[in-house]
């Protein structure tokens, strides 16, 4: 659903046109508030991380054509905080939710949740952004549909019949937190810009810097960590959308390391190779080289609106025995592109290789 005039040519200027600040009594409240009130604190740890991200979130801006100042989205969405979940189960700098997160590329399962990779989230974001902007032709409704979604700002501009945020967020057809967003931005944008004039002494984070390896499938970190001289928590302090604190099975993952640590990297994975067992390696030199390839025999690729019960009836296993195979708790959930083993008797040489 649309509303009247939200038909717009998006041209490369007016995307790359400056992010538009008021200071109208909305975003002040909000200034005010963050700058003495019950906010200063949170805001303060946020302008403090955002030293963190905010140059990486900038380039990534600037590559798609966005202003720069979108980044301050993030800060109001998460705080910069790459690991924050919502009460609605929304999680990242970003905060997506599971059913955007997918449909902007970013990888959700029971293994990996790139929403918490900043960077990977941030070009999703940057997508959904621009996806926004080339529907309703604003930032500000842009973003107030980042918030609540396409469909009810685009029922408030038809019902309203105005494209002005600020006109809609007087009326009754935004949520109060929606109304609320927008001139939240308004006020971390005016703040950031100027962190001091506001009374905030910003003590800076050192920025991400990682280098990148592909590593084996079914690698755990800690011993990655260990083997490699470095602190226990490195590796999940970079890799944080690796749910489990392993590399998923199946194939190899590009993993980030710390910049410098690529040759150590390599001598410790030759290591990690030359001690897998024969049967894991034989898996490895089985594993499908893109998402394309077939399964192999006995593994079942998880379809939108499969469930365990219905997958265990089709192979004739109970479900026990595929959370058993599996290594499920019985409240895991699965998610499509999953790789789901199905039959013992693939299991070669006794073993049993991670699904």
């Amino acid at each position: 659903m649309t509303g009247p005039d939200l038909s717009v040519e998006v041209s490369a200027d007016l995307l790359l046109a400056p992010f538009p600040v008021e200071t109208n009594g909305a975003v002040q409240h909000f200034v005010e508030r963050f700058q003495t009130g019950s906010r200063r604190e949170v805001v303060g740890r946020s302008l403090d991380r955002s030293t963190r991200y905010l140059e990486m979130i900038r380039q990534v801006l600037r590559k798609k054509g966005l202003p720069e100042d979108l980044a301050f989205t993030a800060m109001v969405e998460s705080g910069f905080n790459p690991l924050a979940v919502s009460r609605a189960g929304a999680k990242g700098l970003w905060q997506f939710m599971e059913q955007t997160a997918r449909r902007y590329g970013l990888r959700v399962d029971r293994w990996v949740d790139e929403r918490l990779d900043p960077e990977k989230s941030t070009e999703a974001a940057a997508e959904y952004l621009k996806d926004l902007f080339a529907q309703f032709g604003h930032w500000f409704l842009a973003q107030a549909a980042y918030n609540a979604g396409e469909v009810k700002v685009a029922r408030a501009v038809e019902r309203t019949r105005s494209n002005d945020f600020w006109t809609i967020a007087r009326g009754r057809w935004l949520r109060e937190e929606t109304k609320q967003f927008v001139p939240q931005i308004q006020a971390a944008a005016l703040i950031a810009r100027e962190p001091e004039r506001y009374g905030f002494q910003v003590n800076p984070e050192p920025p991400m810097v990682y280098e990148v390896v592909s590593v084996p499938f079914s690698v755990e970190l800690k011993k990655l960590a260990a083997l490699a001289g470095l602190p226990a928590q490195t590796l999940s302090e970079l890799n944080p959308e690796l749910r489990r604190g392993t590399t998923p099975p199946g194939r190899p993952y590009f993993l980030k390391v710390p910049a410098g640590s690529v040759a150590v990297m390599a001598d410790v994975l030759e290591q990690i190779e030359a001690q897998r067992p024969k049967a894991a390696k034989s898996q490895a030199a089985r594993a499908p080289k893109s998402s394309a390839s077939p399964p192999p025999a006995g593994i079942h690729v998880v379809k939108p609106r499969d469930t365990l019960s219905e997958i265990a009836e089709r192979y004739g296993v109970s479900v026990s025995e595929l959370l058993r195979l599996n290594g499920l708790d019985p409240e895991a959930r699965i998610y499509p592109g999953d790789r789901i083993r199905v039959v013992v008797s693939i299991v070669p040489s006794g073993r049993e290789p991670a699904p």
